[in-house]
C-alpha cells in the first residue's frame, strides 16, 4: 500500500495552515507553521504566487486530502459516492470522512493524531460494537459504540491521548466515556460540526469538470 513517508510537516507547510498531523506539538511553538510559514523547497521564502480558479480548487481538494490522510484515488471514490447520495454533494463527503473510524478514534481523544489513530485500528487495538476491526477507513453506523481493547488499554500512546483528551473538545455527535476508554456515535455529523476551515464546494467544481 502506498504511504507517504516525508515528513508530515511539510504537508502543513505547502498548503499554508496547521493540517494537526503531528498531535499535540501542533499546538505548541514547535509546530513548523510556527517557525517557517512558508512552502518547502529551494523556493519556498519566495513570495507563494496568487491563485485563482483551478488552483484554488486544487489546493482546497489536497488540504482535505492531507488533512484526512488520504490517498488520491480513495478520495475521488468517496467524492463520487457522495455525489450519488441525496443531498449536498460536498456535505456528504464530509459526512464520510468524518465518520471514518480512524478519524472517529482520533475525533474521541484516543489518539492524539488521525495517523496514529489510523496506526491503532491497524494493529486491531479498537473494537467497534466489540468486534475487532482493522480497517482504518470503516464507515461507523449511528448507536455504534467504539472502544479501546481491555488489553490494549495501558499502552503508552493510548494513555498519553487519553491524558490529553480535556484539552480538546469531543464533537457533539460523539459520546466519550474516558475512565472505560470508549465512545459512541450518538449522531450523524453535520456540516457544522466540521471545526476546521473548508470549502467543500471549491472540491465539487474542480471533480465536476
Amino acid at each position: 500500500m502506498a504511504r507517504y513517508r516525508d515528513s508530515v510537516c511539510r504537508l502543513c507547510r505547502r498548503e499554508g495552515t496547521k493540517l494537526f498531523l503531528k498531535g499535540h506539538r501542533c499546538l505548541t511553538d514547535k509546530c513548523a507553521i510556527e517557525k517557517r510559514n512558508f512552502a518547502p523547497g529551494q523556493h519556498g521564502k519566495s513570495r507563494r504566487p496568487k491563485l485563482v480558479g483551478y488552483g484554488l480548487q486544487l489546493r482546497e481538494k489536497q488540504k482535505v486530502r492531507r488533512l484526512y490522510g488520504i490517498l488520491e484515488d480513495q478520495f475521488r471514490a468517496y467524492f463520487e459516492k457522495a455525489a450519488r447520495m441525496k443531498g449536498v454533494t460536498g456535505e456528504n463527503l464530509l459526512a464520510m470522512l468524518e465518520r471514518r473510524l480512524d478519524n472517529v478514534v482520533y475525533r474521541l481523544s484516543m489518539a492524539v493524531s488521525r495517523a496514529e489513530a489510523r496506526q491503532l485500528v491497524r494493529h486491531g487495538h479498537i473494537l467497534v460494537a466489540g468486534r475487532k476491526v482493522n480497517i482504518p477507513s470503516y464507515q461507523v453506523a449511528l448507536g455504534q459504540e467504539i472502544a479501546v481493547k481491555e488489553k490494549s488499554r495501558q499502552i503508552v500512546p493510548i494513555l498519553r491521548a487519553l491524558d490529553l483528551a480535556g484539552g480538546r473538545a469531543v464533537p457533539p455527535w460523539l459520546q466519550l466515556d474516558r475512565e472505560n476508554a470508549k465512545g459512541r456515535m450518538v449522531s450523524l455529523p453535520r456540516r457544522e460540526d466540521v471545526n476546521f476551515p473548508i470549502q467543500e464546494q471549491m472540491i465539487v467544481e474542480l471533480y465536476s469538470k
